[in-house]
């Protein structure tokens, strides 16, 4: 029977899930409410909200009216979509919608 290897791929589930974790437990509320707001009004997708905020910005119509600061809120998103994007999750997944 073959014994586990260190370092080997479950210790990189592990290392996944520790990371999504430590990541989910540091969001803020404004984050939160960024990830509540993909799941629950854009379909599970970042780019609509993203296109919603920039049009906004330009003053385009827009779909959605956040009541934060729209740049902040873009930088949040991007963030959050780069760490999806790297960690192959949705962190809807994670986060508590309420």
């Amino acid at each position: 029977m073959a014994e586990p290897v260190p370092g080997g791929e479950n210790s990189t589930d592990e290392r996944v899930d520790k990371a999504v974790t430590d990541y989910v437990s540091g969001l803020g509320d404004e984050q939160r409410m960024l990830v509540a707001l993909k799941a629950q009004l854009y379909g599970g997708s970042w780019e609509p909200m993203l296109d919603d905020l920039r049009n906004r910005l330009s003053g385009k119509p827009y779909i959605f009216k956040l009541a934060t600061r729209i740049q902040d809120d873009i930088e949040r998103i991007e963030q959050m979509q780069q760490f999806e994007a790297e960690h192959d999750i949705d962190l809807a997944d994670y986060v508590e919608l309420s």
